[in-house]
Formats: C-alpha cells, structure tokens, sequence
C-alpha cells in the first residue's frame, strides 16, 4: 500500500506562521503551538493490516527521553503495521538524571556519573521494549558534548548500520529545526541527515562490501523538534496513547514521567492533600500524571487537528522521478 492512499491532507490554504502574542494562553488551550510552523499538513492515521510488513525503521536518539516523548506513538503506530525496529542512542546520558524519586529532592548525594550512566541505559533499554523495538544500540558519545566529536564519526558508524540492519526509515531530531540549544540534539539529527543519503551510495565506505553488506539506506524520514520547525506531518497517535504513556514512564531516571506521578501523590498526602487524577496505587497515578502533563503537548496537537491526540514531524520521502510518472502515464504494451 502507498502512503498516499492512507495520508489526507488538512491545512491546504497556505503557510500559517505561529508567534506568540496577547492572548497566547487563550489561543494554547485551543491547541495553538508556537513551535510549530505548518504548510500544507499531512495526517497520517492508523491503518489495518500489516501494510509495512518486512521494513525496518531507526529510531535515533541523542538521549533516552528523546524518542518516546517526541515520538513514541509514531513509533508504535508504525511497529503496529508491520514494521521492525531498532533504537539507537548516541550520547552516555551521564549528564542528566535523578536517582531519588522524592519530588522535593533533585538528587540523592550518592549519585556518581557511572550510577547515572548505568541507570539511564537500563530505563533505555526497558523503554525500547515497550515500545516494541527489537535491540537497543547504544554508541556512548559524552553526553552534553558531542559538538566536540568527529560528526564524520557518528555519520560513518550510522551509514554502517543503516546497510547492516537495512533500515528504510529512520525518526529522529530535525536536522532544520530551529533555536536548537542543545548540541546532542543538532549533531545527531546532522549525522543521520548524512548518512540518510549516503548509505545508499556504492562510494561511500565501500570496504563494507568486502564484509558482505550493500548499499542500503533509508527512504523516509520523520524529523521531530523541541524548538520550532515546518511542520508538514501530523501522525494520529490517539490509538496508542496508552502505550506511550507506559513507554515513557520507564524512563525513571530522567524522563519528564517516570515515577513523578506517585511521587507527588505521596508529597500531597504528607500534606493532608490528593488529587483524584493520580487514583489509589503508584500505577495509576505514574500514568494518568503522564498522559496530563507529560503528552499534554500531544493532547494540544491533537485538538488543533479534530484528533484526541498527534505528534508532529517534518516527514521526508521517497521522490518518484519524473522519467518514472512518464513511463508510468505513457508507455505502451508491445
């Protein structure tokens, strides 16, 4: 099945520019964004069957909240209809994490880097299961640092992997995205921008044809962003909400959900306070505090679509080449 017999198309009375303004709280709770910047948008919803059967994406990641906040539904959505996958993550995550679950404490005074480390790739490793994923590659660049390191590197260490597990979508940072403050960030989706085409390329690396690999890469791309980018693609996440949430709360140690829910039922409970939302049991409250604050950006985007709840993407594909539309429009039986 093509993408374009199950992607409608919303949106198509031009460029629509997000600015903040008198009024924005206003204009939020009715789903406006001002990170995003649409043209003519997408929707790309759920569909029966296994239409993808025998492809295989890349989920990439600077960090281990990276892909199941911006993306974690895309990515169950996908896997639902046929895809495999795999989860990359380049940076040691030893910069970011929380080893004390009390919302009133930042971090317990034992922590040390390797703690953190080793903390951070366990909540990895258990997130990409539960987003369905079959391996979990982890490439250990410094985190907070990897502005420093030869991009060429991760680039030729990607082009590797893209023909070994023959990956024909990747998700991952937008190399375009603008106001990216965070250097992992930039460098990542920059790498794979790379590697995107060049893995393809019977010149590039071609000692990997000696060890038995192709030219093989990706035809598809779904760039997310933290900051503003052009927004082209909206995914219908809303089947697999639940999912994510539960994805996203095994990220423990630095994840925006995590155990945060029960620890705030227990802080208003020492207060003589509850809130119904977080239920009776860590749980409930762990996935209903990550559907209500976690996913609220989804829930928001989702609402500017007439959906329960979408992520956003530019999405990159496949070009049929004009000669092909030629042949395809014109050529004869003989």
């Amino acid at each position: 099945m093509q993408r374009r017999d199950f992607v409608s198309n919303s949106f198509a009375g031009g460029f629509a520019a997000a600015a903040p303004q008198q009024g924005s709280r206003r204009r939020e709770a009715a789903g406006y964004d001002p990170t995003a910047f649409e043209v003519d948008t997408a929707i790309e919803r759920r569909v029966s069957g296994k239409p993808h059967k025998g492809k295989m994406l890349a989920a990439i990641q600077p960090h281990c909240d990276d892909i199941p906040i911006f993306a974690g539904g895309t990515i169950l959505k996908l896997i639902d209809e046929g895809y495999e996958g795999i989860l990359i993550t380049l940076s040691n995550d030893s910069m970011a994490g929380n080893l004390n679950s009390d919302l009133d404490q930042t971090i317990r005074g034992d922590a040390t880097y390797g703690k953190i480390v080793k903390a951070n790739e366990d909540d990895t490793i258990e997130m990409g299961k539960r987003l369905g994923l079959k391996e979990s590659l982890f490439l250990n660049y410094p985190n907070h640092n990897m502005d420093a390191w030869p991009i060429i590197e991760m680039r030729a260490r990607l082009i590797f992997l893209f023909r070994a597990y023959k990956i024909d979508t990747v998700v991952v940072y937008d190399p375009s995205g603008l106001y990216e403050i965070n250097p992992d960030h930039y460098v990542t989706a920059r790498a794979v921008e790379g590697a995107y085409w060049m893995s393809k390329s019977e010149w590039d690396y071609p000692e990997h044809f000696k060890a038995g690999l192709e030219p093989y890469g990706p035809n598809e791309a779904y760039y997310f962003a933290l900051g503003p980018q052009l927004v082209n693609h909206v995914v219908d996440v809303s089947d697999f909400i639940e999912e994510k949430a539960y994805a996203n709360m095994a990220n423990v140690t630095q994840g925006p959900s995590g155990d945060r829910g029960a620890a705030l039922r227990r802080r208003l409970a020492r207060e003589g306070k509850k809130l119904p939302l977080l239920g009776n049991d860590d749980d409930t409250a762990n996935r209903e505090y990550t559907k209500q604050f976690a996913l609220s950006r989804d829930r928001k985007r989702g609402q500017a679509h007439g959906l329960e709840y979408a992520e956003y993407y530019h999405y990159v594909g496949p070009d049929e080449s004009e000669l092909q539309r030629y042949i395809d429009d014109n050529a004869e039986s003989i």
